[in-house]
């Protein structure tokens, strides 16, 4: 036998050798396969994990294993019992009434998957709490901006939340944030759940929530009507500095101009509340993307009311309904409170049968599994303009 002969022999024996031990050619081909995916909930209350149980049903997916707790000292613990090595990880947190609480449990649980080398850290808050504080007031501060930053240092990659207080807090942060819409789910149940319908009014509860209401509005071919005349915040300027004196020359000496008497900005009068628009034998249905605090409701649906109004209903995204709000509703001309499940609000629905819930899992299930798959969200956001 020739010495090519043989060479060639041993080089095919070589390559025979190599296919059966199944060793990858070049480093690319070694992980092909797509990493799995797992969703936690950043709570362990049976309240807040109703939420996560209701998504992961319409996912197909068993809810990861985790325990968090509150020591005795009230410190938060997080305990993750899988691995979560190298997998896209979605958090899911409601927020209750304790939303300080509730934070520090969403920032304690993206860390401990942080050093668990999780591949991505998915934040799913359908209510994003401080999102009211997003505008600096007086010498306050902008507390959501700050919220934000602190979530990306935990170790968040990405967040779905829903019906933001203002659309520009996405600004605030430093990747992705997917702001859904409950308005489809809404104007659903207006269709569905009010008789007559097309009787009614879309009512803004005040100018400044008045593009809300016309969106809803066009999309049901219904009126509108802008309630104006109660300030949004009845703040203070007296003791907050801005009214002090200019400087008085003193036995010092100043460098630069003396006092300047600049011009004062005109102060507010709440003008007495006026509707813009019929409601005379109209249903009436209020607007807005957060119901907490009723008392500027009540107020709303006692001069629907008396304006002609036979029904009341308000349609709001998030029903936090604070303090006295169950009984404040229960005994106001209100006729239906409908809000959606992005907060627990059980005990509140026991307290007052007029509050109603409009579920929006699926959206939430359908945003996990398009961002995990690396799928298109335009389907989600279809027929949605800039002002809704």
């Amino acid at each position: 036998m020739s010495i090519n002969s043989l060479v060639s022999f041993d080089f095919m024996v070589i390559i025979m050798k190599l296919s059966l031990l199944k060793i990858p050619r070049n480093h690319s081909t070694m992980n092909i396969s797509k990493s799995g995916y797992r969703v936690f909930s950043a709570n362990s209350t049976t309240a807040c994990t109703e939420l996560a149980k209701k998504i992961t049903e319409r996912l197909g997916v068993d809810l990861g294993k985790s325990v968090v707790y509150q020591e005795s000292n009230r410190e938060t613990r997080v305990d993750v019992k899988e691995s979560v090595r190298g997998q896209d990880i979605f958090i899911i947190q409601t927020i209750p009434r304790d939303v300080n609480t509730a934070i520090m449990e969403l920032l304690v649980m993206a860390y401990a998957l942080k050093t668990n080398c999780a591949k991505n850290i998915i934040g799913v808050i359908p209510y994003f709490p401080y999102s009211k504080q997003c505008k600096m007031r007086k010498r306050g501060s902008i507390v959501c901006k700050l919220l934000a930053s602190m979530l990306a240092k935990a170790g968040l990659t990405h967040i779905i939340t829903m019906d933001l207080h203002q659309k520009e807090i996405q600004g605030f942060f430093s990747f992705p944030v997917d702001n859904l819409r409950a308005s489809p789910f809404l104007l659903q149940y207006i269709q569905e759940e009010i008789p007559d319908y097309r009787n009614a009014i879309i009512v803004a509860k005040s100018p400044s929530a008045a593009k809300r209401a016309q969106s809803y509005a066009e999309r049901l071919r219904l009126g509108l009507a802008v309630m104006h005349g109660e300030a949004q915040c009845s703040e203070s300027d007296m003791a907050d500095g801005r009214h002090s004196p200019p400087p008085m020359s003193s036995g010092r000496t100043t460098s630069g101009h003396p006092g300047l008497e600049l011009p004062l900005m005109m102060a507010k009068e709440k003008p007495p509340i006026t509707v813009v628009g019929d409601v005379g034998g109209r249903i009436a249905i209020i607007v807005d993307d957060i119901i907490d605090d009723v008392e500027d409701f009540v107020a709303a649906a006692e001069t629907l009311k008396e304006r002609g109004a036979y029904k009341i209903y308000i349609m709001a995204t998030h029903g936090l309904l604070s303090a006295e709000a169950p009984r404040l509703i229960e005994e106001s001309a209100i006729d239906e409170v409908v809000v959606t499940n992005t907060v627990p609000h059980e005990v509140q629905k026991l307290q007052c049968p007029k509050i109603k819930t409009v579920d929006v899992s699926m959206i939430l299930a359908e945003a996990i599994r398009r961002i995990h798959n690396g799928e298109s969200m335009a389907y989600l956001f279809r027929n949605i303009t800039v002002d809704d």
